[in-house]
């Protein structure tokens, strides 16, 4: 059982944000979900996707971020949070001038992590 130091997890900036996944099979061999970071600093935001096979806990413990739930708009001021069902749609927006930090939990996972997120939109700027 490790105890894992999020500041050692590197950052995954590929939908936006940084995204680091703190608690899973690789880090400390769950086996039934996951659990992570996210800051999210003024105007960034998390590109569109959806999970096929997980539920998503997502906790804003400081800040305020802008949950968009199959195109409904949300927002989760600090210690408030959402479950995001399997199969929904969901982008993440810091629309204040102040950064936002959260947590976040999936459950159940994929049967192989590639199946894990379905995207649905493209990071601006990125390569396509």
């Amino acid at each position: 059982m490790p105890t894992v130091d999020a500041t050692q997890v590197p950052a995954n900036r590929r939908r936006g944000g940084d995204v680091r996944t703190v608690l899973a099979p690789s880090t400390c061999g769950s086996t039934t979900g996951f659990m992570g970071t996210l800051t999210l600093q003024p105007g960034e935001a998390v590109t569109e996707h959806w999970h096929p096979y997980s539920e998503e806990f997502l906790l804003c413990v400081s800040g305020e971020i802008t949950v968009r739930l199959d195109g409904e708009p949300r927002t989760l001021a600090a210690q408030q949070g959402v479950c995001i069902p399997i199969g929904v749609r969901h982008r993440l927006v810091n629309d204040t001038e102040l950064p936002a930090f959260a947590v976040f939990s999936l459950s159940p996972l994929a049967p192989q992590p590639r199946l894990g997120h379905v995207d649905t939109e493209a990071l601006p700027g990125a390569a396509s």
